[in-house]
C-alpha cells in the first residue's frame, strides 16, 4: 500500500488507511483539503530520493540572489509568496522590507538599480499585487534600472482554470521586460533566476519571475551558480576608427558644447577634463544634473524643459554639441546646422530623433579615455563663453533674489534655496514629479549632491519610494525627498516605511492645494483651470502620527529653523511648506 501527497497542500492520501488504490479513485477526485485535482498527487514512494534533501526551491532561489550580492527584497507577502517569505526569514544576508503597497517595492528596486547599478528586487502575490508592481516596474524599464521581480503565482496544476487571482503574468509583463518566464519545475529554478538576472543587466532592464507556490515549496539540492562564472559586464569598448572620426570633426570646430547624459554619469572627471582641454561648456541631462559641479566655470546646468536659458543659449550659438550617454529625444532644443557627435551604448539611440555626424557605440567612460589624449587644446573663445557668462550671472542674481523673497504664500524657489542652504555636498536628493520638479532642477546649483527622478515615464509617487532605497543602501548620507502633495499623497503610507525601519530621511513637501503642473498645462492650452485641485490632510500632522518628526511651514521666516531641526534628527522627518498655488516655474524652450 502507498501514500500519494498534494503537491499543493501536502495533505497525505494513504492507500491503507483509506481503503482504497489511489489509481482506482476516479478522474474528477480532488484533494479533500484544498480542491487540488488527482493530478497534482505524486507518490511518496516515488519521492523517496527526495527525503534526504533539506532544501526548498524557494530557499535555493534565495541561496543564489545572496551570492548575486543582493542585499534587500522589497514588496508584500501572501499565500503565493510564503515560500520565498520564508526563505528570506531564514536567511542572513538578505533582508526582506516591507512596503505599504508593491508600487512602493518596484520604485525601491529601480531605485536602488539606478544608484548602486546592483540588481534591485521585488515581489508581490498574485493578482492584484502582480498589477500593482508594474507601474514602478516600468520606471525601471524606461530608465534601464537593473530589475527582478518575483511575482507570486497560484499552484501550478490550478494555471489555466480561471482559479482565484489567477492572471496571465508572462503575457501582463511581457511587452516591457527584458526576460519573463514561469518557473514551472523544480529544476528550471536557478537557472532561471541566473537568465533573469543576466537580462536584466543586459540592457540594463526588467526581468519578471512568475513563481507558482507549490513549485517554490518543492524539494531542491543543486548547487547555485558563480557571479564570476556566470554573470558578466555588459560594458562595450568603441571602435578606434568611430573615436577618430569624432575627434577630427571636434577639432575642426571652434565652438564646442558638451552635453552628458545619464550613460556619462560615472565620467565626472574625465568630462570636466575635456572640458577644460578644449574651453567648452557643459550641459547635462536632467538625470545627470550634477555630473559636474553646477558652480564650475563651464557648467550650464540642465538642458531641457525643466533646465536653464544659458544651457539652451549655448545649444544655439556653438557649432558642434558633443552628447555622451543620452539618446536626448528633445530635438526642438538643438537649432538646425549644428553638428553633433553621439556617443551611447545603444546603437539604436544613435540618431534616433536628428542626424549624427559622427556616432561612436560604446561606454561613455571607455569612448572618453579614448577620445581624450586625440582632441586639441583649444583657446578660449571669448565672445561665446562671455556671453553665456553673462546669461549665469544672471541666473545667479535670480537664484539670489529667491534665498530673500519673504513674500507669503511661500515662493516655491525660497523653498529651493533654503534646501540647498541646509544639503550636505554628499547629498542624495529624490525628486517627484510636478511643478516643483521644474524650480529643483532650474535653481538648486549641485557641488555633489545626487539627484534622482523618474525621468522617462515621469511618474508621480517615484520619490518618497527611491528615499528609504537611497537611505537603506547609504545609511550615513544625508537624504532628501523633493515632492509635491499630490505625487506625496499617492504613496505617504509608505513614511510609515521609513519610520518602522528607523530611515532618517527628509521629506519636504511642496503643498499648493493642487496639480499645479496640470494647470500650467490647461493653462498653456487655453482650457480654464479644471479637475486639479484637492483639500489636503495636515501632512505634518500624519508624520507625527506616524512616529516621525513634522513641521508644517506658512511663513518663510519659519522655515531654515524646521530644516536645521528636520536634517539633524535621526528621526524620518516631514516638512510641508505652504506655497504660492498661483507662482509656476517656466518650461525651457529653444532660444532662438
Amino acid at each position: 500500500m502507498e501514500k500519494y501527497r498534494c503537491s499543493v497542500c501536502n495533505w497525505v492520501y494513504d492507500e491503507e488507511a483509506e481503503g482504497q488504490d489511489f489509481d482506482s479513485l476516479p478522474d474528477d477526485f480532488t484533494c479533500p483539503v484544498c480542491g487540488a485535482p488527482k493530478s497534482a498527487f505524486a507518490s511518496e514512494a516515488g519521492a523517496k530520493g527526495k527525503e534526504d534533501i533539506k532544501t526548498t526551491v524557494a530557499e535555493k532561489i534565495i541561496e543564489q540572489l545572496e551570492v548575486f550580492g543582493v542585499k534587500y527584497v522589497y514588496g508584500i507577502p501572501g499565500d503565493s509568496n510564503l515560500p520565498l517569505i520564508e526563505a528570506i526569514r531564514k536567511s542572513e544576508n538578505i533582508r526582506f522590507i516591507l512596503t505599504r503597497h508593491e508600487e512602493t517595492a518596484a520604485f525601491m528596486a529601480s531605485a536602488h538599480g539606478k544608484m548602486t547599478g546592483e540588481l534591485g528586487v521585488c515581489m508581490s502575490i498574485a493578482g492584484p499585487g502582480c498589477t500593482n508592481l508594474i507601474t514602478g516596474l516600468m520606471d525601471a524599464a524606461t530608465d534601464r534600472s537593473p530589475v527582478l521581480a518575483f511575482a507570486g503565482q497560484i499552484p501550478e496544476v490550478y494555471l489555466g482554470s480561471e482559479a482565484f487571482q489567477e492572471i496571465d503574468q508572462i503575457e501582463l509583463f511581457k511587452p516591457f521586460t527584458e526576460f519573463a518566464e514561469t518557473i514551472a519545475r523544480e529544476n528550471q529554478a536557478l537557472k532561471l533566476v541566473t537568465m533573469a538576472t543576466k537580462y536584466a543587466f543586459k540592457k540594463p532592464g526588467v526581468s519578471v519571475l512568475s513563481t507558482p507556490t507549490d513549485i517554490l515549496a518543492e524539494k531542491l539540492d543543486e548547487k547555485v551558480y558563480s557571479i564570476e562564472k556566470r554573470v558578466f559586464s555588459n560594458k562595450v569598448a568603441p571602435k578606434d576608427e568611430d573615436v577618430q572620426k569624432a575627434a577630427d570633426l571636434i577639432n575642426g570646430c571652434q565652438k564646442v558644447t558638451l552635453f552628458a547624459g545619464w550613460g556619462s554619469r560615472h565620467s565626472g572627471k574625465l568630462i570636466k577634463e575635456l572640458s577644460a582641454k578644449m574651453n567648452a561648456p557643459v550641459a547635462t541631462t536632467s538625470r545627470a544634473k550634477g555630473v559636474v559641479h553646477e558652480n564650475d566655470r563651464f557648467s550650464l546646468g540642465v538642458l531641457g524643459s525643466i533646465g536653464s536659458k544659458h544651457a539652451a543659449k549655448a545649444i544655439k550659438n556653438c557649432d558642434l554639441i558633443v552628447i555622451m550617454g543620452s539618446g536626448f529625444r528633445q530635438a526642438n532644443l538643438v537649432p538646425s546646422g549644428i553638428k553633433i557627435v553621439q556617443i551611447d551604448i545603444d546603437s539604436t539611440k544613435l540618431g534616433k530623433t536628428f542626424d549624427v555626424d559622427a556616432g561612436i557605440v560604446g561606454d561613455a567612460d571607455l569612448v572618453l579615455q579614448k577620445l581624450l589624449p586625440l582632441i586639441e587644446k583649444k583657446e578660449e573663445n571669448t565672445e561665446f563663453l562671455e556671453y553665456i557668462d553673462k546669461m549665469k550671472q544672471a541666473h545667479h542674481e535670480e537664484l539670489e533674489a529667491e534665498s530673500n523673497d519673504l513674500s507669503i504664500p511661500i515662493n516655491s524657489g525660497y523653498v529651493i534655496q533654503a534646501i540647498k542652504r541646509h544639503a550636505d555636498k554628499d547629498a542624495i536628493i529624490c525628486v517627484d514629479v510636478g511643478d516643483h520638479t521644474y524650480w529643483f532642477y532650474k535653481k538648486f546649483m549641485c557641488e555633489g549632491q545626487r539627484t534622482f527622478m523618474s525621468a522617462n515615464i515621469a511618474s508621480m509617487g517615484f520619490a518618497l519610494p527611491a528615499a528609504l532605497s537611497a537611505k537603506l543602501d547609504y545609511p550615513d548620507k544625508q537624504v532628501i525627498c523633493v515632492t509635491g502633495d499630490g505625487g506625496f499623497a499617492m504613496l505617504m503610507g509608505d513614511f510609515t516605511t521609513a519610520v518602522r525601519e528607523a530611515l532618517g530621511i527628509n521629506v519636504i513637501v511642496f503643498n499648493d492645494g493642487k496639480l499645479k503642473n496640470i494647470k500650467k498645462e490647461q493653462l498653456r492650452d487655453n482650457y480654464p483651470e479644471y479637475g486639479v485641485s484637492f483639500p489636503n490632510p495636515d501632512f505634518a500632522e500624519f508624520a507625527n502620527s506616524a512616529g516621525g518628526e513634522g513641521y508644517r511651514i506658512e511663513e518663510p521666516k519659519d522655515l531654515d529653523a524646521a530644516l536645521k531641526k528636520a536634517f539633524s534628527s535621526e528621526k524620518a522627518a516631514l516638512i510641508e511648506v505652504v506655497v504660492d498655488p498661483d507662482k509656476m516655474a517656466a518650461s525651457t524652450k529653444r532660444v532662438d
